[in-house]
């Protein structure tokens, strides 16, 4: 039988990711990557500037093409599907203000019982009460609001048709109801003053079009619910992202109600929910904490190994770049619990680790709170090559984990949905080998660490 190969993309923060696969197998035959500007505002031209260079438009020996993009980020377009102004980025913080008035105008009852969250600066309904009150000629003339991946898809498809989404990322809009599967209108009137055109939603396994070169093209959907379908994820399994942030997301049948809006209900690109506390800082903390000690981040983990557990009592609570989850207003970090002891290369190191492994086991702690103990912890992205980091979250939540092989999850996810929408059926790719980490014996520094963790967050 001849082989047929699928492309997956990762439109992510940083970089552009392209993988070739068998479609019936999975097998990567090869991969490209190409970086994205820095910053949090950026004409989306960058993006499909290095979807072209990875060679996205025709993957060679491709048959099927889906796009995965990190999600939020907002494209506004005018009536003839121009761009307005430069996309504002999931982590563009100018829409703080605006979130906390939608809030307060509708009421939290509102906003949980509809779209299932609560608006922060990061949510498109923000973003577009932002553009209403800062560049009101802008909002008059918003006809389209399209998230990442859906602007690839429409863009790859040379603009012929409607554009298209999924679920997943038309749950992470702040107006579709993952409840009802509907978009909430009355939500983005409040929010920009006037109607605007969504995108239809298309389910995971239907191609929505043909490129000019003949390659099928998949729904696409956003970064966190291709990795969960890269992970091939059951109800239960939590996945936590270590990259340019973490995301700690569940995989469960029912959608979650949390007052705290601590918790956003995502949809799942196939069926269900993914519940999700998504933080602004992840990877980047260590890397940030390598750059001040001078070292390369293989070193920043070798220093943290070998220090004290519990780092003499230094902790960093590792809000460097803000916060969104806990929502604790303006945040930043702080390096806490120094002593003459502490104070060392491996101290810092380990204080760093400790921080964000803190944040993360505070975010398993709240999921497990909702939908009950996790079947399994899957560990992914960058930070989670950290091997002292992995066994940091292991001992503070006192729960196995388990580390997938390293790919580029959120490409492959998107490679495994363009092979469903090519073959009609859900791909039976073999599972990926995992490694498994249990609790050390000797973690009796671990409450008294996350204790310390809670104290020094909450007090910011």
């Amino acid at each position: 039988m001849r082989r047929r190969f699928v492309a997956g993309i990762d439109s992510s923060t940083q970089q552009t990711k392209l993988v070739l696969v068998d479609a019936a197998t999975g097998e990567l035959i090869r991969s490209s990557a190409l970086p994205h500007p820095d910053g949090t505002e950026l004409d989306p031209e960058h993006w499909w500037s290095a979807l072209h260079g990875v060679g996205g438009t025709r993957p060679t020996g491709a048959s099927a093409v889906s796009i995965a993009a990190q999600q939020h980020t907002t494209i506004f377009l005018d009536e003839e599907g121009a761009s307005l102004r430069d996309a504002l980025l999931w982590n563009d913080p100018r829409a703080a203000d605006c979130a906390d008035r939608l809030r307060s105008e509708l009421g939290d009852d509102t906003w949980l019982d509809g779209p299932g969250l609560l608006p922060d600066a990061t949510h498109p309904v923000s973003k577009l009460r932002w553009l209403a009150e800062h560049e009101p000629d802008h909002a008059a003339r918003v006809r389209t609001v399209l998230l990442a991946h859906d602007w690839l898809t429409w863009r790859l498809l040379h603009r012929a048709a409607a554009p298209t989404t999924d679920r997943s990322d038309a749950s992470a809009t702040g107006y579709w109801s993952p409840r009802t599967e509907a978009y909430l209108p009355a939500l983005v009137r409040h929010a920009l003053g006037h109607d605007i055109e969504s995108p239809a939603v298309r389910p995971a396994d239907e191609a929505v079009g043909t490129s000019r070169h003949g390659l099928l093209v998949g729904a696409g959907c956003g970064d966190n619910a291709a990795t969960h379908l890269a992970l091939d994820t059951r109800p239960g399994d939590v996945v936590v992202s270590i990259g340019t942030s973490t995301a700690v997301s569940m995989r469960t049948e029912s959608p979650a109600r949390h007052l705290s809006g601590r918790v956003d209900t995502m949809a799942d690109t196939r069926h269900g929910f993914i519940p999700i506390i998504a933080m602004r800082n992840g990877a980047r903390v260590l890397a940030a904490t390598a750059r001040m000690l001078g070292v390369t981040l293989e070193r920043l983990d070798l220093l943290a190994a070998s220090a004290d557990p519990a780092a003499g009592g230094a902790l960093l609570v590792p809000f460097l770049d803000g916060e969104r989850a806990p929502r604790i207003g303006p945040a930043s970090g702080a390096l806490l619990g120094l002593s003459r002891n502490s104070m060392t290369p491996a101290g810092i190191a380990r204080a760093s680790i400790l921080g964000l492994g803190c944040a993360i086991a505070d975010a398993l702690d709240t999921l497990a709170g909702l939908f009950g103990e996790p079947a399994r912890i899957l560990l992914v992205g960058g930070g989670a090559r950290s091997a002292a980091l992995r066994q940091v979250v292991t001992d503070l939540t006192g729960r196995a984990t388990e580390g997938p092989e390293h790919r580029e999850h959120a490409a492959f996810g998107a490679a495994r949905q363009a092979a469903w929408a090519l073959t009609g059926a859900a791909p039976d790719w073999p599972p990926l080998g995992t490694i498994r980490h249990d609790p050390s014996p000797q973690r009796v520094w671990a409450d008294e660490v996350r204790a310390r963790y809670r104290l020094a967050s909450g007090a910011r």
